[in-house]
């Protein structure tokens, strides 16, 4: 019977993820007409700089592309190099997909996944700008569950992702297939959410602080247990603390209520921080 209640809690956090990013996806021009965070509030221009995207890279992407979901630049850290080939967990509208795929250039080759149809439409759509600006075909995008990656075993050379492994219901299952599909040898770069004490119970409970990647977060020292049992080495976990204190001061909604939650004389970043982590398969 807990397994079974265990897989309907699951399902229910995921539908409420898809649900919340569908909606987000679904809200065309809303991101950057005026340039708005698809979290409701603050300039995504602003956010991305500020969370680690130089104006070179924010230049050459798809308009809309952007929609103000990051909380850390993971191609930075990643060091990416040509002919590699990336996968970008929960790669939305195709922000951190097209920057990576400028970077391994024409020989390499960027898999965007994403549970979100919508999301994935988004995506497609704003590929056709990006082939006709890079001439290039090495960016795509496929449908699929991030425990489940529709990728074959050891055939990746880096993994991104950017503030989605927190939605996650089975996050020790991310970091087992993380680990399956990565050549030996291969690493990860990975900006996420993470906690520095719990959450109050009343904030868990909320869909609001589950779409803004709050309430499926877990302690910084979990995140780096996951990854050792999943078998990946050399795990350094670095924290950014500024990308959670700008989105509150720009009184984004989606962190309004969250805000209004919490314990008197405290603030989102006393509980949150973002969190860049790097790990390595360990060679064959």
């Amino acid at each position: 019977m807990d397994k079974q209640n265990n897989i309907a809690e699951a399902e229910a956090v995921r539908a409420a993820v898809r649900e919340g990013y569908g909606q987000i996806a679904r809200a065309e021009g809303s991101c950057c007409k005026p340039a708005k965070s698809c979290c409701g509030g603050g300039d995504v221009e602003a956010l991305a700089r500020n969370v680690g995207y130089d104006e070179a890279e924010l230049a050459t992407l798809p308009e809309g592309a952007n929609m103000g979901l990051s909380c850390g630049n993971p191609t930075a850290v990643a060091e990416l190099r040509q002919g590699e080939v990336v996968v970008d967990l929960g790669s939305g509208g195709g922000f951190d997909a097209f920057i990576a795929g400028r970077k391994v250039g024409a020989a390499g080759r960027v898999i965007g996944v994403d549970m979100t149809a919508d999301m994935i439409t988004k995506a497609r759509r704003n590929l056709k700008t990006y082939q006709e600006r890079t001439g290039w075909d090495n960016v795509e995008f496929r449908l699929g569950e991030i425990e489940h990656l529709p990728v074959a075993d050891e055939s990746v050379d880096v993994i991104i992702s950017n503030c989605v492994i927190n939605l996650s219901p089975d996050k020790p299952q991310v970091w087992r297939d993380m680990a399956r599909v990565l050549k030996p040898g291969g690493r990860l770069a990975v900006s996420d959410i993470a906690l520095l004490r719990p959450l109050p119970e009343e904030i868990l409970k909320m869909v609001e602080a589950l779409v803004g990647c709050v309430a499926g977060a877990v302690l910084a020292r979990e995140t780096e247990r996951m990854a050792r049992e999943a078998g990946l080495e050399d795990v350094v976990l670095t924290r950014k603390d500024g990308y959670v204190d700008a989105m509150a001061e720009w009184q984004d909604p989606m962190y309004r209520r969250i805000v209004e939650s919490l314990p008197p004389e405290t603030k989102p970043s006393d509980f949150v921080t973002s969190l860049y982590v790097t790990a390595r398969k360990p060679p064959g």
